[in-house]
């Protein structure tokens, strides 16, 4: 069989964690098998769908590495495709139109309520007569356009994760509506909807297995049926676990990050962003074994081995992960996605002009980074930032003995026409001579002198980048005046 999958995401949001780690899921599967993964927006739902949001799914799967081998494909687009298939049910008696005011269905709920069923629609117009129906379309009504289901039929199928799953009819709510209302006079029917088109679309892209979060599941029962109805042959399916939040809850806005737009701004790499969604829910053979591309996660990927249960989401795991990433990342290719946030951050960087520097800066400060955004407060005072000092700085920067180490530094800078790192260990190791102290305390004297901290990256490179910029005595300067005060 010809593995093909899909991701079918709607344009009525952005890129969401879920849907991606979905797409992950089924590219991965397309990959393992050598099939093709396709990509179909569903705007059928067209108050709320936009095309900001297509263009945000599209870049947003692009930058996780999720490259697709077919589409976009749009069901705006196949709409008397789908109206094709709604009139061959029609004609084969398996649909029929209901008049049911929404009145009608309110008061018929709510009947049901205070007999303590489950709200269902009662098939009732399933056997209108032909003068029935001419005597409702008399009062103006437009009718939706219902599937009949069968509530005696029980839908079985295997998931290839979760293993036998089995739905009554009598569960699934009723006849089930696959239009809506007309909205032009000379239509029969109106827009289908989502169970109606998604069949159709599997059916004509020839999907042989819909992977899709455990959520449909209910749906997947009623889409077998009409799979069955068009006389298709049934997908495979496979039902993955829902991502949770801490609390076990399905993950949502109220969790604060949600949307893949969210976790690029926050400063994730998309490797490791995508590296942490296969994880998701999946483990892999060898289980120790946490840090891989999507491509050698897709040799090793099988349904077999996704998780039944939820996924929590792990921010401390992403972050770690992502800190890998950043560790190993060349300074001269990391400087590159550092450069955004500093310019956010109002630092004016120049990458052209300012290349050698910053990449020195980024070599320094990569170790200490977990998101590309440290980076902004990682290296504020390397960009010319007035220094506040911390408490523990100024209780060091007044003891005894300080005040003489930061003005023979200064005077020491002042006589060194090339300063490079040696330079800077012979001032240390002179200063420390001259004022018989012991080398720690030069050190931290500088330190506090030079960043308001005790604390922090290299304390020789960090010098070495502020004297390339001419900040070195000023800031020593600054520290006088603090012991002073």
């Amino acid at each position: 069989m010809a593995v093909r999958v899909r991701i079918a995401p709607s344009p009525t949001g952005n890129l969401h964690i879920g849907t991606a780690r979905t797409a992950v899921f089924n590219w991965l599967f397309a990959r393992h098998h050598n099939g093709k993964f396709i990509l179909r927006v569903e705007d059928t739902d067209e108050a709320r769908s936009r095309p900001e949001y297509t263009e945000n799914i599209k870049s947003g799967l692009t930058w996780l590495g999720l490259t697709w081998d077919e589409g976009p494909f749009f069901q705006t687009q196949r709409l008397d495709r789908y109206k094709q298939a709604i009139q061959n049910l029609l004609d084969k008696d398996l649909a029929y139109p209901c008049y049911c005011t929404p009145e009608e269905l309110d008061q018929m709920r709510e009947q049901q309520k205070a007999q303590g069923l489950a709200p269902r629609y009662d098939n009732r117009h399933r056997n209108l007569t032909t003068e029935q129906k001419q005597t409702y379309e008399a009062e103006g009504r437009k009718p939706v356009i219902r599937f009949k289901i069968d509530d005696d039929r029980e839908i079985v199928w295997q998931d290839l994760i979760r293993g036998e799953v089995s739905w009554k009819g009598s569960d699934l709510g009723g006849d089930m509506v696959v239009a809506r209302t007309a909205e032009n006079p000379e239509d029969t029917f109106g827009q289908p909807l989502y169970n109606l088109a998604v069949v159709v679309d599997d059916i004509d892209m020839e999907i042989s297995h819909v992977i899709r979060g455990e959520d449909h599941i209910a749906n997947t029962a009623k889409q077998i049926l009409l799979y069955e109805a068009m006389g298709a042959k049934v997908p495979e399916f496979a039902h993955t676990p829902l991502i949770l939040n801490q609390d076990g809850r399905k993950l949502s806005k109220r969790d604060g990050v949600t949307s893949i737009d969210d976790f690029r701004k926050m400063g994730f790499l998309p490797e490791a962003l995508a590296n942490y969604m296969t994880l998701l829910g999946w483990t892999p053979p060898d289980s120790t074994e946490e840090i891989f591309s999507l491509e050698t996660a897709a040799q090793k990927f099988s349904l077999e081995r996704v998780n039944k249960a939820g996924a929590k989401f792990d921010w401390a795991k992403l972050d770690w992960l992502n800190s890998q990433y950043l560790h190993e990342m060349p300074a001269e290719k990391l400087v590159e996605l550092l450069v955004p946030y500093w310019q956010e951050a109002g630092y004016g960087v120049n990458l052209e002009s300012d290349r050698p520097w910053l990449e020195s800066l980024t070599a320094m400060i990569a170790p200490s980074l977990t998101r590309l955004a440290d980076a902004a407060q990682e290296s504020r005072l390397l960009f010319g930032r007035a220094v506040e000092y911390s408490d523990e700085a100024v209780s060091l920067l007044k003891q005894e003995g300080v005040e003489a180490i930061v003005r023979e530094v200064i005077e020491a800078i002042s006589t060194h026409v090339n300063f490079d790192l040696d330079t800077a260990k012979t001032i240390i190791k002179q200063v420390t001579k001259s004022q018989k102290v012991k080398k720690g305390l030069v050190m931290r004297s500088l330190r506090a002198g030079l960043t308001g901290e005790l604390h922090g990256p290299d304390l020789i490179q960090s010098w070495l980048l502020l004297h390339q910029k001419g900040l070195d005595r000023i800031r020593l300067q600054s520290a006088l005046g603090e012991i002073k005060s």
